[in-house]
């Protein structure tokens, strides 16, 4: 019998940039392993270098990068380090992102316009990437745009379950900052044993980025301890003229729950001026302590992203982790 016949295992390698290594690390403490020693600096004009210290051949890469401030330095690190395992004869490359960035541009809201949210997945798959795991992105259709698989996980379980427990025992609403994310708000209704709808009417500008006008709330709130539920947290406008809003119309409290905390600019000050109880978010972005405060809690998002990419790695199912909805 002619040829070479070999027993293949898998094996899982853990990649971090930059950006967010504190959050690679817990994720990799959870799947009982370690990063892969990089070395990665940047050269006086500032290209990036990146080379992997262990032997990546054959291996089921995960590449985490949050995108946070500087964002294109570190988009830029991450497709660097795609290539390099892809050069390197890895077996797979699957692109961790926490947070997607470009996410809000995903489609023309006038002519001459760039669909940026496409190019990115444009970028990841001609690096080399095969898969992409992303948490709450900004629409689901982005999914549409890579082409391969996509595993969008929700942090809504992790923020909801910690809602429940600490505010279960009030009489509570859940509020979208705006029509269009009805459909995450009634899936923490729905979390949270019921609690009625209510949305914001409100007006943006295109011309003027990061205002809005909230005009009125739509829904049942007076009396009520409102979960004000959103999927970032960026200059903080939108939210705080929200959580104002409710007050002004009779909420007994309002809470703030949101997956990525940008916390842009003003963002600090103006939740710690705003009327909410609490502001509760997840660490797929660094947030200095210079950029914390009383009102701030941080839960880790780290065990959803340890669990998905055990799934993806033994061919499991990564809806399975959200009761089918993923």
């Amino acid at each position: 019998m002619s040829g070479i016949n070999k027993t293949t295992e898998k094996h899982l390698m853990v990649f971090s940039g930059r950006a967010h290594p504190q959050l690679a690390q817990e994720v990799a403490k959870a799947l009982g392993t370690d990063l892969v020693p990089t070395s990665a600096y940047d050269f006086a004009n500032g290209e990036i270098y990146v080379r992997y210290e262990e032997s990546v051949r054959g291996s089921d890469a995960f590449v985490i990068q949050s995108h946070t401030a500087p964002i294109n330095e570190w988009i830029m690190e991450q497709l660097i380090m795609i290539d390099a395992l892809k050069r390197a004869s890895a077996n797979s490359i699957t692109v961790v992102l926490p947070f997607y960035g470009y996410a809000r541009q995903d489609k023309k809201h006038r002519g001459r316009e760039p669909i940026s949210a496409r190019l990115m997945a444009d970028l990841f798959k001609t690096a080399g990437a095969n898969r992409l795991m992303a948490i709450d992105l900004h629409t689901a259709q982005i999914q549409g745009f890579f082409d391969g698989p996509v595993d969008h996980l929700m942090a809504m379980p992790i923020l909801a379950d910690y809602v429940g427990k600490k505010y279960g025992h009030l009489d509570l609403a859940v509020v979208s900052p705006d029509a269009g994310r009805i459909k995450v708000a009634e899936d923490w209704s729905s979390r949270l044993g019921g609690a009625p709808l209510a949305f914001i009417h409100k007006t943006r500008d295109i011309n003027r980025p990061n205002e809005v006008v909230a005009n009125r709330v739509v829904g049942e709130i007076k009396g009520r301890t409102c979960v004000l539920v959103d999927d970032m947290i960026d200059t903080a406008g939108t939210i705080t003229k929200a959580a104002d809003a409710l007050m002004d119309q009779g909420a007994a409290g309002v809470i703030i729950a949101a997956t990525h905390a940008i916390l842009s600019g003003p963002a600090v000050d103006r939740l710690k001026a705003c009327k909410v109880e609490e502001v509760i978010v997840t660490n797929t972005l660094p947030i200095p302590d210079d950029r914390r405060f009383d009102k701030l809690e941080v839960l880790s998002i780290a065990p959803l992203v340890s669990m998905a990419i055990r799934e993806v790695f033994e061919d499991g199912s990564v809806t399975s982790l959200f009761d089918g909805k993923a």
